[in-house]
């Protein structure tokens, strides 16, 4: 049993640690809010490039980014550098590695703590640095370059991204967005495409498909590396909030027994007083 000094300073101690918690959720829900504030959708850029593929008939088209070509995948993993995100680190990863079962391919970490769990597993790997808000669209860039590069060189043609997307401030879902071949929401049919007028096309057909979707890629990483951030600031306060809660049901049995072992040291002493008294008076 501990002596009322220990549970005392087990109290203090976890009076401390309560209050550090507290510090940690505000921080993680002050970064949220600022970081959502900043964020921007590019859905208009989405409309503008789908509504140019309405106007094409890709089944005619034999283009690197439009034909998987019996090539192996790649698999984007986007995970953080820190902790305290109650797992979702390992959903992600454990997603992506799920994707790789489906079909064998590349598996390519973004983030330390992907990286510290493939260590564990001996799987062969292409890392990149977590995601830093302030570089976070230079580093969406370098992704979508190395990728392409990679694509061209024929070591891949089909591309799916894992990734943790918030779907409010207290639930984060692990997504997989494929990337490449890339498929738009709206494919029309060669017969609806009969009778339209001819497109006039400055550019090669080609060319055109590759700086469209080139384009796309980058700002949907880019997309995607700041909804990973907001999941992360979600996910380390829910984490902290299930922390809070297992701490404050320990402090409340270190209390009880706190209390107890008070009163029973009481209870002692006042039964030896009485005892000495009684002593003394025969």
């Amino acid at each position: 049993m501990k002596t009322l000094s220990t549970l005392k300073k087990d109290l203090e101690f976890n009076q401390g640690l309560s209050s550090l918690i507290e510090a940690l959720k505000t921080i993680a829900v002050s970064q949220f809010r600022a970081l959502e504030q900043r964020l921007k959708s590019f859905e208009k850029l989405q409309l503008t490039i789908e509504s140019f593929f309405e106007l094409i008939d890709i089944s005619r088209i034999d283009h690197i980014f439009l034909n998987a070509a019996n090539k192996p995948q790649a698999v984007v993993a986007v995970t953080s550098d820190s902790g305290l995100l109650g797992g979702l680190n390992m959903q992600v990863v454990n997603q992506a590695l799920f994707e790789l079962e489906k079909s064998a391919g590349r598996l390519i970490v973004i983030g330390e703590r992907g990286k510290a769990y493939l260590r564990d597993t001996k799987i062969p790997f292409v890392s990149f640095s977590g995601i830093r808000d302030e570089e976070r669209y230079g580093q969406a860039m370098q992704l979508r370059d190395y990728i392409i590069s990679q694509v061209f060189e024929g070591a891949y043609r089909s591309l799916k991204v894992v990734y943790p997307r918030p779907i409010s401030f207290t639930v984060q879902r692990v997504e997989v967005v494929p990337f490449l071949p890339f498929t738009p929401s709206s494919v029309p049919q060669s017969d609806a495409l009969q009778g339209q007028i001819d497109v006039i096309l400055e550019s090669k057909l080609g060319d055109i498909i590759e700086y469209l979707i080139y384009t796309w890629m980058g700002q949907k990483f880019y997309e995607i590396f700041g909804l990973s951030r907001l999941a992360e600031f979600a996910a380390r306060f829910v984490h902290l909030e299930e922390s809070h809660q297992r701490l404050r049901e320990m402090d409340k049995k270190i209390r009880l027994e706190y209390f107890r072992v008070r009163h029973e040291l009481i209870d002692r002493n006042m039964r030896e007083l009485f005892a000495a008294r009684l002593l003394y008076a025969s």
